[in-house]
């Protein structure tokens, strides 16, 4: 059965908001946790710190994933947050497993899925799950069995909705066959436009696109004085020009910023103040670098 969402944008606040699955009404820039320490000591407690300052500043969608620490951000946030605040959608990932002491593989088998997901629910201290994506299509096992497995685990009321990470748009339209997909999340940044199509089809079909790697490009950004230009134009920096022009490409992009430096959170938010000319925008849009690494995200 193919579905689609329901998704709209409206523009309260300076970057808007934008509904997932027509259930979590959420700020367009949201917070990617994975950068969070979660070792003890005082790199803990900034991390802690971190987490409920983004909170208080108003983030709504917070991103981590099963692999992110093997379960130990998840833990970070739910001591940080828990009990959570009425509006604030936490998305976790599952689909990979720990292989050997620093690897990882491919297990989205339906029982293992299922397994990974009840220990998500007990390390968030949750009944359920608002947003849960599949952190990679699995090459062994039928998208449909993948899909069809968290559909099953929503319809018991443990998942909200379902996402994907790091498809196609074929992957996309087969799972939407079986499921409906309620967000994407895929390498995406000024430099690095390789899933454009995958952006274009969740455009297309109201479905949530939350970039991962938004901002890392501000490194390269020396390969093009344009991003610099900008942002001297502004009084901005770097950072805030791509954060900008994300939220600048379509109501459907959810960048998710992340940074274990309260700092660098406020500077990362006031990027959603930034308004970007007609010609700005123009001239970013010309700029690219592609940059194809996997931080194993």
């Amino acid at each position: 059965m193919t579905s689609s969402t329901t998704n709209t944008t409206d523009a309260p606040g300076p970057a808007g908001t934008f509904s997932v699955g027509g259930e979590y009404r959420v700020g367009r820039l949201g917070f990617g946790a994975m950068r969070l320490p979660t070792g003890p000591g005082p790199g803990r407690e900034a991390a802690l710190a971190v987490a409920r300052r983004a909170v208080e500043r108003g983030v709504t969608l917070i991103d981590t994933a099963h692999l992110y620490g093997w379960g130990a951000n998840e833990e970070l946030l739910a001591e940080a947050l828990h009990p959570y605040p009425d509006g604030l959608l936490i998305t976790t990932k599952v689909g990979v497993v720990r292989s050997g002491p620093e690897g990882w593989a491919y297990d989205a088998r339906p029982e293992s899925l299922r397994e990974q997901v009840e220990q998500a629910l007990r390390r968030l201290r949750t009944e359920r799950v608002g947003l849960l994506q599949l952190h990679r299509i699995d090459p062994k096992v039928p998208v449909a069995e993948q899909v069809g497995a968290l559909g099953e685990l929503r319809r018991e009321g443990k998942i909200g909705h379902t996402g994907l990470s790091e498809v196609t748009t074929a992957q996309l339209a087969e799972a939407r066959q079986t499921a409906e997909i309620a967000s994407v999340q895929n390498r995406y940044n000024l430099f690095d436009r390789e899933h454009e199509p995958v952006l274009e089809a969740c455009e297309a079909a109201g479905i949530a696109f939350l970039p991962w790697r938004p901002v890392a490009a501000a490194a390269e950004a020396g390969r093009s004085s344009a991003p610099a230009a900008v942002a001297a134009e502004h009084g901005a920096t770097v950072p805030q020009v791509l954060l900008a022009w994300l939220l600048a490409r379509s109501p459907v992009v959810l960048p998710i910023p992340g940074t274990a430096s309260l700092a660098h959170l406020e500077e990362n938010l006031a990027a959603a103040d930034l308004r970007l000319t007609d010609s700005q925008r123009r001239l970013l849009d010309r700029t690219a670098a592609p940059d194809q690494r996997d931080d194993h995200h």
